[in-house]
């Protein structure tokens, strides 16, 4: 079972119709109570650093979300959720992240902010999260900050004005910076890719 996080910002819906067309079983956890049964998680991606941080803390998931990711249980960070896994963001400099990815999330410097759209992904490496793809696809985009470097193991990088990272993995913790439930058969191919063999 597949646990999406609701943090009051994600956009759950979109995801858990994803993972239902896959065939994936999947729930929405709004509450540490409402994991029983869970053995992946997923945290989508709308909405701010700082924010989604703090609504965790509110609602009680946050020590849980960390504790999942310190014991090193499967996990998808989309977007947000992504950035989440790092040490923090510009975008709210007083708020620390999971710190489970060496890293920061910096604002992208480019001529137009945000990046939306379709963009390139190079798999820089073999995984099990692209396997069947080729050395690269397209993928879509809604974001203002970027992950730039990291020691972690990058799986994916993408240009806009400069390169970042658009996959990366530390273990069974993978995190993804483009949307794969809007990102046509490619994103439904990489979400089922970790839903079975992640």
């Amino acid at each position: 079972m597949i646990g999406i996080v609701d943090y009051k910002a994600g956009n759950l819906n979109s995801v858990m119709k994803a993972f239902k067309f896959l065939g994936l079983e999947s729930q929405i956890i709004s509450s540490v109570e409402d994991s029983h049964g869970v053995d992946k998680l997923v945290i989508p991606g709308v909405g701010s650093f700082g924010a989604a941080i703090n609504n965790l803390k509110k609602q009680r998931l946050y020590e849980f979300v960390l504790d999942w990711l310190k014991a090193d249980r499967p996990f998808l960070g989309v977007c947000l959720g992504f950035q989440l896994l790092f040490e923090g963001s510009e975008e709210s400099v007083e708020v620390s992240g999971f710190s489970v990815v060496e890293g920061k999330c910096s604002r992208i410097r480019g001529r137009k902010v945000p990046h939306i759209g379709w963009n390139k992904v190079r798999f820089v490496i073999k995984d099990p999260i692209v396997d069947s793809f080729n050395e690269e696809e397209y993928f879509y985009f809604v974001h203002s900050y970027a992950v730039l470097q990291t020691s972690s193991t990058v799986v994916g990088t993408t240009d806009y004005e400069q390169e970042f990272v658009s996959i990366v993995r530390s273990g069974n913790i993978y995190g993804v910076q483009f949307h794969p439930e809007k990102s046509g058969e490619a994103g439904l191919r990489l979400l089922y890719n970790w839903g079975t063999r992640c």
